[in-house]
């Protein structure tokens, strides 16, 4: 055999050495073989094109369930938060982060459905009516998985954290999972939602501390508490983009915990 061929047939060996490590993760992985095709590409494409840097090391759990809030500016997003999200667990496993979004994006046909559902993202119907949603988030938080949630619902604008729904301090309270506030600066903006995907930007993401809600665990759900602590965890986000929560006022510093009426302290059924 000349060296010529010798050479070819080694590098084809190799190629195919690839080529099975590639199906064999793809097969393997939990969460199927789009997500891992999904996550493959945005492992090169988002630094890339969103340069994306980040204030440390992701902080999300590798093998345990969590709650991921962040504010919401663009439709990739949940790509953005999810590229670097492996980097918190020690055996670098890829793990989906299930996020919450409106059904009407989760079935559109092209990009943005096909990520949706790659992500095993969860359809929310925007009335607010339909609790099959926080059944399944918290079905998937019992086994151990992440959820991703956008509070303020949909895409908003500017820098400030807009009001937010109370059924993310439910969905923390009801299952105790750990709460990973994050503040993505510089979305990739666009007129329509594919237009982000492809779109430069100089995008930063703020990874803050776990937002301690124990105090709050063993208290009744009452609309009050779930509002104190919607409150404590917007301003949490907020002040990691040097912001404001607009929803309500700052709680109690001192305290570090809103302040509760003693009609509210009374233990969950």
């Amino acid at each position: 055999m000349s060296p010529e061929a010798a050479g070819v047939l080694t590098l084809v060996i190799y190629l195919l050495i690839l080529l099975v490590v590639i199906i064999y993760q793809a097969v393997n992985l939990p969460d199927g073989w789009r997500a891992w095709i999904l996550f493959a590409i945005t492992r090169v494409y988002a630094p890339g094109l969103w340069k994306i840097k980040r204030n440390q090391r992701c902080p999300f759990p590798g093998d345990s369930a969590g709650i991921i809030i962040a504010n919401h500016r663009s439709p990739a997003d949940p790509i953005i938060l999810w590229y670097n999200s492996h980097l918190g667990n020690p055996q670098k496993k890829m793990r989906c982060i299930s996020f919450l979004m409106a059904r009407e994006y989760y079935e559109r046909p092209g990009l943005v459905g096909w990520i949706s559902r790659a992500m095993h993202s969860i359809p929310v119907e925007r009335n607010g009516k339909d609790v099959a949603p926080v059944r399944e988030a918290l079905r998937k938080l019992k086994q151990g998985d992440l959820i991703g949630v956008f509070p303020e619902g949909g895409i908003q604008e500017g820098r400030s954290i807009k009001h937010a729904n109370s059924g993310i301090a439910f969905l923390a309270l009801r299952s105790q999972a750990p709460v990973y506030p994050v503040y993505i600066n510089n979305s990739p903006g666009g007129k329509n939602m594919v237009e982000p995907f492809y779109s430069p930007a100089e995008t930063s993401i703020v990874y803050g501390e776990p937002i301690d809600l124990s105090a709050y665990y063993d208290l009744k759900h009452t609309k009050e508490i779930l509002e104190e602590v919607t409150t404590l965890m917007m301003w949490k986000l907020a002040e990691l983009g040097d912001t404001e929560y607009l929803g309500a006022p700052r709680p109690d510093e001192q305290a570090g915990l809103i302040p509760m009426s003693e009609d509210h302290r009374r233990t969950a059924n």
